[in-house]
């Protein structure tokens, strides 16, 4: 039996009253939720199971926390990118679109990483150039198959590269007014794209 001395409470051998999963999922909407300036481990703790020291058991600090929040959702999304057969470029385009609508708060989430001191914490820093890469892993990909598909004569070769891909990625920025499931709403923006609104 172990006896570790976490904030004034003695845990003996305890398990956890949550996985580090769920304490990553939580930190994920909370994040969203009040941005990482209104983040904070007391509003953490508020909304897990049992005490607030259990959180120490995972994490050393807030940035540890966020950090590895931000580590895990872009590399979720490279597992689920790097999986799709780009045999066919529109579709492979089509299914990437829909991975990003799945995480279409990836940005939102991303867009605080900047503010996290990383000076006092290496798994911190470890865990934000995992997420810079993700992101030059991402551009690489999605430029591979835009120039791809401009190639094969599927896009027009005459709209600049970064305008195409930065008109695709900001899809996900469109709110789903007729609250479809995200594969029907990812294929609707992806029509809409292609084909244009013009009859």
């Amino acid at each position: 039996m172990y006896f570790e001395m976490l904030k004034g409470e003695v845990i003996m051998g305890r398990k956890p009253s949550y996985t580090e999963s769920e304490l990553l999922d939580i930190t994920k909407k909370l994040v969203l939720e009040h941005g990482y300036d209104g983040f904070h481990l007391k509003l953490l703790s508020q909304h897990l199971p049992g005490a607030r020291s259990t959180i120490y058991q995972y994490y050393a600090n807030k940035e540890e926390i966020v950090a590895a929040c931000m580590k895990r959702v872009i590399s979720s999304v490279i597992e689920k990118a790097s999986a799709i057969d780009e045999t066919d470029t529109m579709q492979a385009l089509q299914e990437l679109l829909g991975i990003y609508v799945d995480e279409s708060k990836l940005h939102q989430l991303l867009g605080d990483a900047h503010k996290i001191n990383t000076t006092n914490s290496a798994a911190a820093s470890r865990d934000l150039d995992v997420v810079e890469q993700g992101h030059t892993t991402l551009k690489i990909q999605l430029t591979r198959l835009f120039q791809r598909a401009q190639q094969e004569k599927n896009l027009r070769e005459d709209i600049p590269l970064p305008v195409l891909i930065g008109g695709f990625f900001n899809l996900i920025n469109t709110p789903n007014m007729i609250n479809v499931p995200n594969p029907e709403w990812s294929k609707l923006l992806f029509q809409m794209w292609i084909g244009g609104a013009q009859r």
